[in-house]
């Protein structure tokens, strides 16, 4: 038989008092003395008093949770991303409402109509790779609900809220290091062109080859996910065609783990045979043999900007002011491309 549930009108009638004094105590207000909000607190502990969040916030008119959308969550990225926004959102009493898109635009619409129908105060949101219908997006809009994208942003016509990366600038960080060690055969496994960092990365990267004097071997510039498959898969396509560059930009840190296990597969070495460079740092990266040198993202910053502009339209009673705002990154080198290791 289930246990019921303690209420405000059951630690009222233990204690002799009245039902607003308990609810007045357990929301610290001044009316009630120090002392007696301690008698009530302890006794709603002693008795497993649980608060009816759902009730206050409608009476508050505001749920004080915020409903997050990320395309993956095993991926160092998007986890690092989503521990910063429950720390953030903690220190501010705030409570997170995670859901995963696993990729997929029919999964990330239906999470969002559910974020909307739990009346979420706002929702942080980085889309998919094969989200092209932004309806939903615009409704979320018209409700009144602020939203801030990150990393992967819409191609919308309305106003919107995001925070991305400087993909564009990290790129040419990464493609330049490489030609300055002397390296000239350079590709790119790329995202998709249609998501912004697949576009800003490609961009970046033919921007460094451009000044630099270097001409792009189309062969070697691939687009695919951003996912280990497509590493390895492209990988694989050039060695059966024997025709691998000296180095690869690949896109995120999951396509590089690709590339990894495809030249182990085949025998060969990195760096000494080819070598690589990414976007993206995790923790595993130092477990690599080698470890791999890569584009840091700076998650912590990301989240915490994208908080920021989150709380500040919440609060706000005159309507959003909506903000872009770009994240520097820098280069971490480690075991990969730190020397030119053609003959």
């Amino acid at each position: 038989m289930k246990e019921k549930a303690v209420t405000l009108s059951d630690i009222a009638q233990k204690l002799n008092i009245s039902t607003v004094t308990v609810s007045k105590a357990l929301r610290n207000h001044p009316d009630i003395s120090p002392k007696t909000t301690k008698l009530i607190k302890n006794m709603a502990v002693e008795m497993g008093y649980t608060p009816n969040i759902m009730a206050r916030n409608l009476s508050a008119r505001r749920s004080n949770t915020i409903g997050v959308v990320v395309p993956k969550v095993a991926h160092h990225f998007f986890g690092t991303i989503v521990e910063s926004v429950y720390d953030i959102a903690f220190e501010n009493n705030y409570e997170i409402i995670l859901t995963v898109s696993q990729e997929s635009a029919e999964r990330e619409r239906k999470h969002l109509q559910t974020l909307l129908a739990m009346k979420v105060d706002g929702i942080i949101v980085s889309i998919t790779q094969e989200t092209s219908d932004y309806s939903i997006f615009e409704m979320i809009e018209r409700r009144g609900v602020p939203i801030v994208f990150i990393d992967r942003i819409p191609e919308m016509n309305i106003s919107y809220n995001s925070v991305v990366i400087d993909d564009r600038g990290g790129a040419f960080k990464a493609v330049e290091h490489a030609i300055k060690l002397g390296y000239k055969k350079i590709g790119h496994f790329g995202g998709f062109s249609k998501i912004n960092i697949g576009r800003e990365r490609l961009l970046g990267f033919y921007d460094a080859m451009k000044q630099y004097g270097l001409e792009v071997n189309k062969a070697w510039v691939l687009e695919g996910g951003f996912g280990e498959e497509y590493g390895y898969e492209n990988f694989l396509k050039l060695y059966s065609q024997n025709n691998l560059p000296d180095v690869i930009l690949a896109v995120s840190y999951p396509v590089a783990l690709g590339i990894y296990m495809a030249a182990s597969e085949v025998g060969m070495r990195i760096p000494e045979d080819i070598d690589l460079i990414c976007f993206g740092s995790a923790d595993v990266q130092k477990f690599l043999s080698p470890p791999l040198s890569c584009i840091n993202q700076h998650t912590e910053m990301i989240s915490r900007h994208a908080m920021d502009i989150l709380f500040e339209n919440i609060e706000r009673k005159d309507g959003f002011v909506c903000q872009k705002r770009v994240v520097d990154t820098d280069l971490i080198l480690r075991g990969t491309c730190i020397r030119y290791n053609r003959q």
